[in-house]
């Protein structure tokens, strides 16, 4: 699984996911699964055009989480990520919002997203 850090100025882009959908009303980092064979900077291009309708360019690589759901282990990839074109539209989520990295313990993450988010206040981006 890959999370794009999206930075805008001085925050970061957050969403909350859809009521129905697993981990329904948790804030994340918007990404996906990688498909089978597919780079993780090709994911994160593909998945961002698909629930949000907007290009980007994936930078470095930032951090990693691991987080066991009991049913699912996920190992999170965290990626840096430029917006390039498009306005936000989602469609896997019910709200975005653009955050100061200082602001997230404000926000519910979902668990995996957690450890990215402690990564950035301590190291910045």
């Amino acid at each position: 699984m890959v999370a794009a850090v999206i930075k805008k100025e001085d925050k970061i882009l957050i969403a909350r996911r859809k009521e129905g959908k697993h981990l329904e009303f948790k804030w994340e980092f918007p990404g996906g699964k990688v498909e089978e064979g597919e780079k993780e900077e090709i994911t994160i291009e593909r998945e961002l055009l698909e629930e949000f309708n907007v290009k980007v360019k994936v930078h470095q690589f930032i951090t990693e989480s691991f987080y066991d759901y009991g049913h699912i282990k996920v190992k999170l990839m965290a990626y840096l990520v430029e917006h390039i074109d498009g306005v936000f539209n989602p469609t896997d989520h019910d709200k975005i919002e653009w955050i100061k990295i200082e602001d997230q313990k404000q926000y519910d993450f979902a668990p995996a997203d957690i450890p990215i988010n402690d990564y950035l206040l301590a190291h910045g981006i």
